[in-house]
């Protein structure tokens, strides 16, 4: 019930307020073999700068009244391969359709307007993910577009995409 969210394309946040941890992909076919490597990191005990997950157990303990226990690291990767595990499971069988119902249900951009190349530009509204994973935004009387990330062209905080 804590209010956990991803925020495209690799961020863990809480709400969409601060971010809490982040995943990356690497991923390589060799013949017809797809071999990834996943990478994850949670800010489990760590206040400062932001918050961490155990700062979010214990508010929501406060505002609740239950008696949560904080989470150890160990307890958290657990639970996290095994969730992942789950996740890679029905992928495998059913592809990104099968994922992306859940993966919309944590993240933090459904329906958010953007603004598109620069911060007087026409806005957009962020719509989905297309098949390669890049973001897609609706933008009247254009239909959809997918954008792609280039290290300058996001700036989510400030809702300006610039499509390439």
């Amino acid at each position: 019930d804590i209010e956990l969210r991803v925020k495209w394309p690799n961020d863990i946040y809480y709400s969409d307020l601060m971010k809490l941890g982040g995943v990356l992909v690497n991923s390589t076919l060799i013949e017809t073999t797809f071999h990834i490597l996943i990478g994850f990191g949670f800010n489990v005990n760590n206040s400062n700068p932001t918050i961490c997950i155990n700062d979010l157990i214990a508010k929501f303990n406060k505002e609740e009244g239950t008696e949560l226990k904080p989470l150890s690291a160990d307890c958290l990767i657990a639970r996290t391969v095994t969730v992942l595990e789950r996740l890679i499971d029905i992928f495998q069988e059913k592809g990104p359709n099968g994922v992306l119902p859940q993966y919309y249900k944590y993240w933090v951009h459904s329906g958010k307007q953007v603004r598109l190349r620069d911060e007087h530009g026409p806005v957009a509204w962020i719509v989905g993910i297309d098949d390669y994973g890049y973001l897609q935004v609706h933008e009247e009387g254009k239909g959809v577009e997918s954008v792609h990330p280039d290290g300058n062209s996001f700036d989510m905080l400030r809702n300006l995409i610039v499509p390439k």
